[in-house]
């Protein structure tokens, strides 16, 4: 029993036990393996490339869930981010990543295609043959498009349209936060919340909403955090957190939370904004 545990333990590990990446702080080396295969709980997340709304989210999440986090035991957090280092420097000070979150440069996206996230649509082709008739070559960001509508990507349109419509068993905390701090650095749209001068919520406007402004999460209220990051981060700063390498543009991400070298939780993206619900990584710890 003893030696099937330690094997099923290896086994979960062995993907990214060679994957070594550099501390944006620090410079200093990473074994993603090792890290995990310590005593007490480590959660890893798999980020994406630094523009992308599901790399953004994960930042967002885990500056507002990392009290709870910690509280549940999690000693150490490490973020891999798809980008060079300047990027994940200034996506850690665009989204008030805090300190305590070791973020990763992996430039190339290793540690996530070695966790296995998704991929993306035609991520190994370079063309696509119509009715065998025309070869069209496939650029990286035209396989993005085609993940914007589902293809390679079956969960995007549901989690877009879930934006929009709301779910009143959802959550809204971190979105508030995540809202509230992207106004304090003057990110628009800023009508939303009425903020104190110590960014503290005094008023948000969805509580407000007829009918549904006692739902978890309201209509409207997510999708106006996300074109708040896609106006202010994802656009405003595309030149400086675009991806150096074209495999990460449509690469997922994910992430893992382990225990005494036991995986207790595990998540990876099956589209553009579905990202892990940190409720059910909560519930699991």
């Amino acid at each position: 029993m003893a030696l099937a545990l330690l094997f099923a333990t290896a086994s979960a590990f062995a993907p990214l036990s060679g994957v070594t990446l550099p501390k944006v702080s620090t410079g200093e080396t990473v074994n993603l393996g090792d890290a995990l295969s310590t005593t007490g709980t480590t959660l890893l997340v798999l980020g994406t490339y630094p523009a992308d709304f599901n790399m953004i989210e994960y930042a967002q999440k885990l500056r507002h869930y990392l009290p709870a986090l910690q509280d549940k035991g999690v000693e150490r957090v490490l973020c891999t981010v798809n980008g060079k280092q300047s990027s994940c420097e200034l996506l850690a000070e665009l989204v008030g990543i805090p300190e305590t979150v070791e973020l990763l440069s992996d430039e190339e996206g290793v540690a996530g295609r070695a966790f296995g996230v998704g991929r993306g649509w035609l991520a190994d082709e370079d063309e696509i043959d119509l009715f065998g008739r025309i070869t069209v070559p496939m650029s990286p960001y035209a396989k993005l498009l085609g993940m914007l509508v589902g293809l390679g990507a079956g969960n995007t349109l549901p989690s877009v349209i879930a934006g929009y419509v709301g779910n009143p068993s959802g959550v809204h905390g971190w979105i508030e936060s995540a809202l509230a701090q992207g106004q304090s650095k003057g990110r628009w749209p800023d009508m939303a919340l009425d903020v104190g001068a110590a960014g503290d919520v005094e008023r948000n406007s969805f509580d407000e909403l007829p009918l549904v402004g006692g739902w978890g999460r309201r209509p409207l209220e997510l999708a106006t955090l996300r074109l708040q990051t896609m106006l202010g981060i994802s656009l405003a700063k595309w030149d400086e957190l675009q991806p150096v390498d074209d495999r990460c543009l449509t690469q997922l991400g994910g992430l893992v939370a382990v225990r005494d070298g036991s995986v207790v939780y595990e998540w990876k993206d099956n589209g553009i904004c579905a990202v892990a619900h940190f409720e059910d990584l909560l519930k699991a710890l």
